[in-house]
């Protein structure tokens, strides 16, 4: 039986500010943070009920900045597994397909 992870008051007001702030629905940021998108529309309907929770409208650079790695991150991510499923459908030689991702790799990550 799994148990239940509890968040802090900090972790769900900051989640909460970057759905408002940021152009992503609820599914994509719980996607991004790892977390069920339940859980962040009940914080932000918590926060908009009660007064006492005041919710910033604006995000520091760090945080536009992290949403915006993650995303990246997850575009990666999807292009990394369609190239692993063409690689497996087709017949590619192994050395060049390994040094496709590395340069692939050295693109997103050495910048």
């Amino acid at each position: 039986m799994k148990t239940r992870k509890k968040y802090d008051e900090e972790f769900k007001k900051s989640t909460v500010n970057m759905l408002l702030n940021s152009d992503l629905k609820a599914t994509e940021l719980a996607n991004d943070l790892g977390i069920r998108s339940d859980l962040i529309s009940r914080w932000k309907r918590e926060y908009e009920d009660s007064g006492s929770g005041k919710i910033e409208k604006k995000l520091d650079p760090k945080d536009q900045e992290i949403i915006q790695l993650k995303k990246e991150l997850n575009n990666v991510r999807m292009e990394r597994d369609i190239l692993k499923k063409s690689y497996e459908m087709r017949s590619i030689s192994l050395p060049s397909f390994q040094k496709y991702l590395k340069n692939l790799y050295l693109l997103f990550y050495e910048q």
